[in-house]
């Protein structure tokens, strides 16, 4: 048995695939970038929505595809539709405003795709291998380093990425370095979407280094799309059976549609709390400068706290970045911001952990993927709850308030929308506890510390 987890070559190549597939050099721009090729708004809102519905939709099929193809055979195709997505994007013709919307679309609809059949074969195919040549008990150990490393590589990429998409500044380093020749915005556009494009590379170099055996489950069965539904409806059959799993899953969609709605409105936030926009990236870069820390919190945490201490500790760090955050407090407002990206982390790591450790080799993927699933259906409907709750309150504050400037109404409009997020938690988090602790009746898996957790 090797002496450190990281001497298996396929956790070590895990790491890397997960550090390429997720690290996008045009993420601190992203909302920008769909602008500046010539969408509009509106177009951007729709084209996200494919986004997201087509993660719900092929989450749970390409677990189960997962777990009867292989698992590397899905990582292998994941890794190709980031090469195509991305493609599309820095190749794709400016001008035609009807091209560049379908091309934008192709793209969100394979990005969909390759995020839902990664979410769940590459994490398996490593817990596989972490169970077969190593000790499963090493798992933490490997999801902290790999939170860490990607931590390192995200401030990477939002610095490059945001660095070369202002032309100005690549203008003033060309002439400091004697060149002649000038960019402009069309031009500088493209370029964190090319460096991308060498990930997207790199990517299918890890993913086609990466071995997997045959599982008695994938040479006997043939594999059909019946196989495949028959394995998705056991996989779900298994997590309603399971309460433990199902109170994993359940949680972790609680606290992750929430944060996630949050993070996606940072640059409206930040200016309302009166920072410059051309700090915002520098921003970025700093809260990415906790995953090199809070990954090793939460395996300490893993390790020494049952999961409901765990859930506690994350309720309460949750609140209270929510009820921070809807303050709207002037500078220091960055403070319960960098609570929420803190919440997050925590989310990601509980929940993988806690589900691999109970969920057999078969159908892992698939349980994953049903985690995915999930996450992403409540982050959709909130999405859509949210813009209901900010035409209501549009409304409102347009009654009282008439007198206000268009942008001023918006502005209100946001906080008062805000506001309403501390108490939507701690009636769904109610609601989530008062059903988990039913099922668990009984029960002693979530009381268990990780010590003893084994015989669970």
């Amino acid at each position: 048995m090797p002496s450190s987890p990281f001497a298996i070559n396929n956790i070590r190549l895990f790491i890397a695939f997960r550090i390429f597939f997720n690290a996008r050099f045009y993420y601190p721009v992203f909302t920008i970038l769909f602008l500046d090729y010539g969408l509009t708004i509106e177009q951007f809102a729709l084209l996200n929505s494919v986004w997201a519905f087509t993660i719900v939709c092929a989450e749970v099929p390409s677990g189960a595809l997962a777990d009867l193809f292989g698992r590397k055979h899905l990582i292998v195709s994941t890794s190709l539709l980031m090469m195509a997505e991305i493609s599309l994007l820095a190749f794709v013709p400016l001008g035609n405003g009807q091209i560049i919307f379908w091309a934008f679309l192709f793209n969100r609809i394979l990005s969909g795709l390759a995020e839902a059949m990664a979410s769940g074969a590459d994490e398996a195919l490593a817990y596989d291998s972490l169970v077969a040549q190593g000790d499963p008990a090493d798992w933490p150990k490997v999801l902290s380093l790999l939170m860490r490393l990607q931590s390192v590589a995200s401030i990477f990429c939002m610095t490059v990425g945001a660095l070369i998409y202002d032309p100005s500044l690549l203008n003033h380093l060309l002439g400091w370095l004697g060149f002649s020749q000038t960019v402009d915005q069309q031009i500088t556009m493209r370029f964190p979407i090319y460096l991308t494009l060498i990930l997207a590379v790199l990517a299918i170099m890890s993913a086609l280094r990466m071995s997997e055996q045959k599982t008695e489950n994938q040479a006997i069965h043939v594999v059909n799309t019946l196989a495949a539904l028959k394995m998705t409806w056991n996989a779900g059959k298994w997590i309603t059976q399971t309460p433990f799993a199902l109170a994993i899953i359940l949680f972790g969609m609680c606290y992750d549609h929430i944060l996630r709605m949050i993070v996606t409105m940072t640059s409206q936030y930040f200016r309302l709390i009166d920072l410059p926009e051309a700090s915002f990236g520098l921003i970025g870069s700093a809260f990415a400068l906790l995953g090199l820390f809070v990954p090793k919190i939460a395996e300490r945490m893993a390790f020494r706290n049952s999961p409901t201490t765990n859930m506690l500790w994350l309720s309460a760090i949750t609140l209270v970045a929510l009820f921070g955050i809807s303050g709207f407090f002037p500078y220091w407002g960055l403070l319960p911001m960098g609570l929420v990206f803190i919440a997050m982390m925590f989310v990601s790591f509980f929940t993988s952990h806690y589900l691999n450790r109970i969920t057999a080799s078969y159908q892992r993927a698939t349980v994953l993927s049903f985690k995915g699933m999930a996450f992403n259906l409540a982050y959709g409907l909130i999405g859509f709850s949210f813009a209901l709750l900010l035409a209501s309150q549009r409304g409102i504050v347009i009654a009282e308030h008439g007198d206000l400037s268009l942008s001023a109404i918006e502005d209100l409009t946001f906080q008062n929308a805000i506001g309403w997020f501390p108490w939507y938690t701690i009636v769904i988090l109610t609601v989530t506890i008062i059903y988990c602790l039913y099922r668990l009746k009984g029960l002693h898996a979530h009381k268990t510390k990780e010590s003893h957790a084994r015989k669970y």
